[in-house]
C-alpha cells in the first residue's frame, strides 16, 4: 500500500510540474495568436530568415570541421599529459555568458583589439572589421567548435581498444585508417552534433544583438526584440516567432530521426591506445592543431581577464547601478535554479515510476518544451500580456523563464542518477513502508545530492549569464548584470562594460565547474 502512495504522489508531482510548464507556456503563446500573426513573406522579413539560416549554416560548417580536426588530433593521443585539463577546457565556453563572449571577441577581433594591434605592428594594411557575419561567425565558432571538439572525441574514444590494435596489425594507412575506423565514428555522431550545433546558432540572440552591427546581420530573435522593443509592431512580431517555431519544430524533428549512437566501448578495464601517431610529422600536426585551437579559444579568455583587471574597481563600486544590478541578478538566479531543480526533480521522479509510455512521452516533451518554443519566444507573449510590465510581474515571468531555459540541462544530469538510485532502492523502501518526503528524507536526499547540486549550479550560471529573457522587460527600472553590460556597450564606457564582464564571467563560470561532473562524480552520482 505505501509503494502504490508513493508512486501515485510521485506521478502527481510530474502531473502538477509538467501542468505548470504546458500552461505557461499556452498563456504565453495565447497572445501571439489572439494578434493573428499579421504579416507576410515581405522582402525584409525575407532577408531576416535567410541571414538566419546562412549564418547558422556556415557556423555549424566550421564549428564541425575544425572541431572534427581537433577531435582527430586530441584522440590519437589518449594519453599525452594535459590531455584530461584540455577535455575540460572544451567545456569552458558553454559556461562562459554570451554577451561575456561577445565582450571578449570584441577585444581580440575589434577595432582596437589584439589582432587589429597585431596588423598594425607590422603595417599590413587595414583594420579588421569584426561587426556583421565575420563577427557572428567568429563568436559561434568560439563557443561551437570545442563542443564539436567534444562530442567528436567522445565519439572516437567509444571505439574498443582491440580496434586499434586490429588497425595496427593490419598496416593500415592514414587514409585507410580514416576511412574504415575514424571516418564512420564521425559520420555516426555527425548528424546529432551538426543539428544541435545548428539549432544553438539559428536562436542565437545574445550573440547576434551585439555583434551583428545593423539591419543587414539580423536574425529572427533580434528582429522579434527590435519589432517589440523599438518598433511595436505586435503582428510582425508574432508573425515572426510562428516562423521561429516552425524552425526550431524542424531541426528537432530531425534530431528525432537519427538515433544516438550506440555505446561501442567495450573491455573497460582494456588501456586505451593508439598505434597510429608515433611519426615525427604526425607528432607535429597534432601539436599545432592543439595549440592553434587553445590560442583560438584561450585568447578571449585572456582578454575578458586582462581588460577587466584594468578597470577602475573603486569607481564600480560605488555605483548603485552595479549592486542594484547585482542584487536583482542574484534574485533572478537563485529563484529561476531553485524552481528548475524542483521541476526537473518532480518530472525525473515521475519518469521513473511511470509505466504508461504516454505520460512519459509527456514528461519528456514537457522538460524539452524551451527548446521548441525559445526564451525570445515566451518573452513575447507575455510582453504582449503585459505590454511591457511594471512592478513584480517581469521578474517573475524573467525568472520562470530562465529556469524553463535550464531545465533540460538540469534533467539531463539528474533524471539518469535518479532513474539508478530509484532501481536501486526501491525495494528498501517498500521494504521499510518509506513513500513521499519522508523517503525523500531518509533515502533520496542523501544519495543523490551531489547529482542535485549539479542540477543546481548549472542551472543557476547558465540563468545569472541569460540576457534573452530579460531583453524586452530590461531598462532602468529592471537591471541585471547582463542588461548593464550590455547598455555600457552601447553607450561606449567599455571600461565599466569590462569590469562587469569579468564579474559575470568569473562567478558563472566557477558555478558551470561546480555543475560539471568529473569522471569521478559521474561514476558516484550513477552508484
Amino acid at each position: 500500500m505505501h509503494a502504490r502512495r508513493g508512486i501515485s504522489g510521485e506521478r502527481i508531482g510530474g502531473a502538477i510540474a509538467l501542468a505548470f510548464i504546458l500552461g505557461f507556456v499556452a498563456l504565453a503563446l495565447a497572445p501571439l495568436l489572439r494578434f493573428g500573426g499579421a504579416g507576410g513573406i515581405d522582402q525584409q522579413l525575407a532577408s531576416v530568415l535567410t541571414f538566419t539560416l546562412w549564418q547558422a549554416s556556415l557556423s555549424t560548417l566550421l564549428s564541425v570541421f575544425f572541431g572534427a580536426v581537433v577531435a582527430l588530433s586530441v584522440a590519437r593521443r589518449p594519453s599525452f599529459t594535459g590531455r584530461v585539463w584540455l577535455l575540460r577546457f572544451m567545456a569552458a565556453p558553454m559556461g562562459l555568458p554570451a554577451l561575456a563572449a561577445a565582450f571578449g571577441v570584441l577585444a581580440v577581433w575589434g577595432r582596437e583589439g589584439a589582432f587589429n594591434s597585431v596588423l598594425s605592428f607590422f603595417d599590413l594594411g587595414t583594420k579588421f572589421n569584426v561587426y556583421g557575419m565575420t563577427g557572428i561567425l567568429i563568436a559561434h565558432t568560439f563557443f561551437n567548435i570545442p563542443l564539436a571538439a567534444r562530442l567528436f572525441t567522445a565519439a572516437l574514444d567509444r571505439f574498443p581498444p582491440t580496434y586499434w590494435k586490429l588497425a595496427a596489425n593490419l598496416d593500415l594507412g592514414r587514409v585507410a585508417l580514416f576511412r574504415l575506423v575514424e571516418g564512420p565514428a564521425l559520420m555516426a555522431a555527425l548528424p546529432g552534433v551538426a543539428g544541435l550545433i545548428f539549432m544553438l546558432c539559428a536562436t542565437s540572440f545574445t550573440l547576434v544583438l551585439t555583434l551583428g552591427g545593423g539591419p543587414a546581420a539580423t536574425t529572427l530573435e533580434v528582429a522579434i526584440y527590435q519589432a517589440l522593443k523599438f518598433d511595436f509592431e505586435p503582428g510582425r512580431a508574432v508573425f515572426l516567432v510562428l516562423v521561429q517555431v516552425v524552425l526550431t519544430g524542424l531541426v528537432l524533428a530531425f534530431l528525432a530521426a537519427f538515433p544516438a549512437p550506440a555505446e561501442e566501448r567495450a573491455q573497460q578495464g582494456t588501456e586505451l591506445r593508439r598505434f597510429d601517431g608515433g611519426s615525427l610529422a604526425s607528432k607535429l600536426w597534432d601539436g599545432a592543431v592543439i595549440v592553434a585551437f587553445l590560442l583560438f579559444c584561450g585568447a578571449p579568455f585572456v582578454a575578458i581577464l586582462v581588460d577587466g583587471l584594468r578597470a577602475d574597481f573603486p569607481h564600480l563600486l560605488a555605483d548603485r547601478l552595479f549592486w542594484r544590478a547585482l542584487q536583482t541578478s542574484a534574485v533572478l538566479g537563485l529563484s529561476a535554479a531553485l524552481l528548475a531543480l524542483l521541476l526537473s526533480w518532480l518530472i525525473a521522479m515521475a519518469r521513473v515510476s511511470t509505466g504508461s509510455r504516454i505520460f512519459a512521452g509527456w514528461l519528456d516533451a514537457g522538460g524539452s518544451l524551451i527548446l521548441l518554443t525559445p526564451p525570445i519566444v515566451l518573452s513575447t507573449g507575455w510582453f504582449l500580456w503585459l505590454r511591457g510590465g511594471d512592478g513584480f510581474a517581469p521578474y517573475i515571468l524573467v525568472a520562470i523563464i530562465n529556469a524553463l531555459m535550464a531545465l533540460p540541462f538540469a534533467l539531463r544530469v539528474l533524471q539518469p542518477a535518479v532513474r539508478s538510485h530509484v532501481e536501486r532502492t526501491r525495494r528498501l523502501s517498500q521494504s521499510l513502508g518509506l513513500s513521499g518526503l519522508q523517503r525523500l528524507r531518509i533515502i533520496d536526499a542523501p544519495a543523490l545530492s551531489r547529482p542535485l547540486l549539479m542540477a543546481f549550479f548549472f542551472a543557476l550560471s547558465l540563468s545569472l549569464g541569460d540576457l534573452g529573457a530579460v531583453a524586452l522587460f530590461g531598462g532602468e527600472g529592471f537591471v541585471t548584470l547582463p542588461w548593464l553590460i550590455y547598455a555600457r556597450l552601447g553607450s561606449y564606457r567599455t571600461t565599466d562594460a569590462a569590469a562587469l564582464t569579468l564579474i559575470l564571467a568569473a562567478v558563472c563560470m566557477a558555478f558551470a565547474v561546480l555543475g560539471t561532473p568529473s569522471e569521478r562524480r559521474r561514476g558516484e552520482a550513477g552508484r
